[in-house]
């Protein structure tokens, strides 16, 4: 009898405790995650299916975006807001659109892990072939958005799809998917300046695309060290189980490609110093994020990559801030070249006459 009383007592004890961890979380939960879960019943599988409720992902896709827009504007301009306005309804629709084509293929593997074992797809609030009609809305509503833009433009964002419907396959082929997503989510780093200028000057695009894959395969790889047990038992791979423990020597690698990357960019854009300050700001950030990452705590990798949204944000301002800034710094070079000028011009006088 004590023995079934005590037992009672631990389950009320564990409830309650449960409980109050779930009012905590509700606490917390963000304004997308308050809408999705107030939405109609009908409604809720598709906004689910888009990850309406984490929108993390979006802004990783429109940072690359934001970043190359803010870099193609002329000096002491502001980036083009229409245009920014413009990626980040193409970003959300686009990114929904990739998890809608991700979760149709890995239905199977979804529903053996903990974590993706409750997505709409796999518990069948949503059929397949739901699913694959809403897929289609998407992609119309992004060929509407990529069509506002010029056709160097359209043929360039076109060119990417194959990516965005071959990436979900790759962890079944490769230890590299992280590669091809990283490929996939910074294809705005070249679009963004086409949109801009008609053409993508490649000595700037490419150090900024090469800058945004090596960021993309930083913070995925924390985010698939989540999963990376239940990923060893289904068969899966991804690079979390290809670096393993050593982890942080590779992602420090990664981290070092992308600051280097992106002097570049900024070097051949002439940036001035808060977009140098903004890259110091970022190194500090990544280099935070690998020294205290703790690779076998799930809670801590989905610390670490939400965090990201933060780095891309950074450098989007330290872009806008160094764009505003170089007029009046170009303007004070050109005054001390010109005063340069007129003193050589003045000595060259003097030797003269004194000649």
């Amino acid at each position: 009898m004590q023995k079934n009383t005590y037992s009672l007592l631990k389950i009320e004890n564990i409830s309650a405790h449960v409980k109050s961890v779930s009012l905590q979380q509700n606490r917390y939960l963000s304004i997308a995650a308050k809408l999705v879960n107030n939405a109609s019943p009908k409604v809720q599988p598709y906004m689910k299916l888009m990850r309406i409720d984490k929108p993390t992902g979006s802004w990783l896709l429109f940072w690359p975006c934001g970043w190359s827009i803010a870099l193609a504007a002329p000096a002491s301009s502001l980036p083009d807001l229409y245009m920014l306005a413009l990626f980040g309804i193409g970003a959300f629709i686009m990114r929904g659109a990739g998890c809608t084509i991700n979760d149709m293929w890995d239905q199977d593997i979804d529903k053996m892990a903990e974590r993706t074992k409750d997505r709409p797809l796999v518990i069948g609030q949503i059929t397949p072939k739901q699913s694959l009609i809403f897929l289609v809305g998407q992609l119309s509503l992004g060929l509407l958005i990529l069509l506002q833009l010029n056709w160097y433009s359209v043929f360039l964002g076109a060119s990417s799809l194959g990516l965005v419907i071959m990436y979900p396959l790759m962890k079944r082929i490769t230890y590299w998917p992280q590669l091809i997503l990283g490929m996939t989510f910074n294809w705005g780093a070249l679009l963004g300046w086409s949109a801009i200028h008609g053409s993508c000057n490649w000595l700037i695009c490419l150090p900024l695309y090469v800058a945004g894959i090596c960021w993309t395969i930083l913070y995925d790889t924390i985010y698939a060290h989540q999963d990376r047990i239940d990923d060893i038992r289904i068969g899966v791979k991804s690079t979390a189980i290809k670096f393993g423990e050593n982890t942080k020597f590779y992602l420090s690698g990664f981290g070092i490609v992308m600051i280097a990357s992106l002097i570049t960019s900024g070097i051949l854009t002439t940036q001035t110093w808060p977009y140098y300050t903004a890259l110091g700001l970022i190194a500090a950030h990544i280099n935070n994020q690998i020294y205290t990452l703790n690779i076998n705590n799930p809670t801590d990798c989905m610390k670490k990559f939400v965090s990201n949204q933060n780095l891309g944000m950074i450098l989007f301002i330290g872009i806008v801030l160094g764009n505003l800034m170089k007029k009046s710094i170009l303007e004070k070079e050109n005054e001390v070249k010109e005063t340069r000028h007129q003193d050589i011009v003045l000595n060259e006088i003097k030797n003269r006459h004194n000649l």
